[in-house]
Formats: C-alpha cells, structure tokens, sequence
C-alpha cells in the first residue's frame, strides 16, 4: 500500500479523538492490524482503520469485552476476504452484521443480569441501613448466606426433598416449580430479609425434621398431587378476588383427591377424618415458608391455595 494513503499511529490516533496509547494497545492484541512499517520501523494503518478503531471505541464504551470484540472483527474480516484485503469495522456481509446483533444481544442479557444484581444489592444494602443495631450482625449474616443476587438453588433443593419419594419425576418438578418463588426484579429491603430467611429455613433443614415438615403423604402419592394440582388451579380465581373459603368444585376436587389417594371415597365421614389429619399434620416450619414465599410475590402461592382449601373443608365439617 502506498505511504501517502496510510496513517501514522499519531495521525490516526488525532482522526479518531483517542490517544497513541490508545491505539497501541488495540494494535498489541490484534483488534486494529498494521498496513505496514514505515522504513524506520513504525507502524502505517490504513484508511479503513479510524472506522474500525471507532467501531471498537464504541463497543467497549458498551461494555463489550477484547475477546468479543475480536470475534466480531474476526467474522467481518472473514466476510471482506477476496475484496479488496482492507479491514473495515462493519462490512456489507451477512455474517459480519450477524456477529455483530448477537454480541450486542449477549451484551444485552448480561446488563440485564448486572442490574437485577445491582438492584438486590441496593436493596439488602438498605435493609442493613435500615436494621436496628441488634439486629445489624444477624441481617448482614442471612443476607450473605443468601447471595446477593440469591440463587433459589437451596429452595429447590428443599422441596426435592420434602416431597414424598415415590411422586414422579413430572410432578415432583411441577411441585418444586409452583413452590419455590423467584427473587422480585426489584426487590424492598423487607423482601430481601424475606428470602434471606427462607433461604436459610431451607438449609437448615435436615434429614431427620423434614419428616415432619412433609404434607400428609398417602399410599398413592401421584394420585394425591395431580388432584392438589388441580384444585389449586379452580381455587387461584378465588384467592385473587378475595372470596372466602366455602364449598364448590375446588373443594369438591381438594376431598376427593385425598380420598383417591386413601383408595376410599369421599364422603362426610371421610372429610371429618380428613379435617382432623390435616390439623394433627401442621407444622409451624411449612406455615413460616408459606409466610415468607408470599411476601415475596403478588401471585397466591401453593400454600395460600392449601389454606383456603383446608378453611373450607373445616367449614363445611363443622358441627358434623
């Protein structure tokens, strides 16, 4: 290539605003490659060069990083091959353009995640702030066994071992899947607190008290929690309009669910017994992880749809 069409790093480092510096540091890791070498050995880029260094300087004011960036200029150069063997930063080529929508994508997805991260840790850092003294150490305790964001990995973990062990891998993900809630996008102080602490009742659990966290089990499991599954879907118009627990379909399915996995039929006498089984199974563990799920989602949770479903058969047993 000629001399007069070429660019000294100092010519192009005044086209583009940037520094020497700058530009050396680009060349070095093979972003922004020499045309040639003047005679006394310096480096000549040529007239393509401001474009693609602007192209660079944009992505990484973006957040992109060196590796990506080179994998996006590695595909145009590969798209400008057979041409006329200049490097531009954005070519015509299909799978320079290509290359290009998926970088800004993933960089897209990875902000989105960098400020869910952010905004959880905003909000535990108020919770903190927040905190009466006492309590500072205990808080900042639960909030960092937590994560910050959290995973729901331990929740989950949980409830794979709080179901029965003979429920179908279809339900028991099903189960798993309705029962752990998700960390709000943007999260109270209040709610992180709440996680924190479903998150350590979770790992605090161990193998021999979650016999007692479990629901009332039967001999037929899968019979039971297709029928649960279904009666929680009838019961959800209720819980989101307010309606107080009575009789009806959803009720009608809660009953005969337990009485199919009993192998017996759903009968007054049956509810009677089913009532008084349900109360003797309580445990105050599920009742303060149903407490701390629902604060942290405006949706009614499994154990509110339970709830309602056992406040109805209590009422429409009572006096029998």
């Amino acid at each position: 290539m000629p001399s007069d069409v070429t660019l000294s790093i100092g010519e192009l480092a005044a086209r583009t605003g940037t520094t020497v510096k700058t530009v050396r540091f680009y060349s070095d890791r093979g972003l922004l490659p020499e045309a040639s070498r003047s005679d006394g050995g310096h480096r000549r880029y040529g007239p393509g060069a401001p474009a693609r260094l602007r192209t660079i300087r944009a992505l990484r004011s973006l957040g992109v990083s060196v590796p990506e960036i080179a994998r996006v200029l590695a595909r145009t150069d590969d798209g400008a091959a057979g041409g006329t063997g200049e490097h531009h930063a954005g070519g015509d080529g299909g799978d320079s353009g290509d290359a290009l929508a998926a970088v800004v994508a993933r960089r897209l997805d990875d902000l989105g995640t960098e400020l869910a991260a952010l905004r959880w840790r905003e909000a535990a850092l108020r919770a903190l702030r927040d905190s009466a003294p006492e309590r500072l150490a205990e808080h900042l305790e639960l909030i960092g066994a937590a994560g910050a964001p959290p995973s729901t990995s331990a929740l989950a973990h949980y409830w794979r071992r709080v179901l029965p062990p003979r429920l179908c891998a279809r339900l028991r993900r099903a189960v798993t899947d309705a029962a752990v809630p998700r960390p709000p996008v943007d999260p109270t102080p209040d709610q992180v607190l709440a996680f924190a602490r479903l998150h350590a009742l979770a790992t605090a659990a161990t193998d021999h008290c979650l016999a007692s966290h479990r629901p009332v089990t039967a001999a037929h499991p899968d019979l039971l929690y297709d029928g649960l599954h279904e009666a929680y879907l009838l019961v959800e118009a209720a819980l989101r309009t307010g309606r107080d627990p009575g009789p009806g379909e959803a009720l009608d399915c809660y009953a005969a669910a337990h009485a199919r996995a009993a192998g017996t039929c759903d009968t007054p006498a049956f509810r009677r017994t089913l009532r008084a089984g349900l109360a003797a199974a309580d445990h105050p563990v599920m009742a303060r992880y149903w407490r701390l799920a629902g604060e942290l989602t405006p949706d009614p949770t499994l154990g509110a749809a339970d709830a309602w479903l056992r406040e109805a058969l209590t009422a429409s047993t009572a006096g029998a």
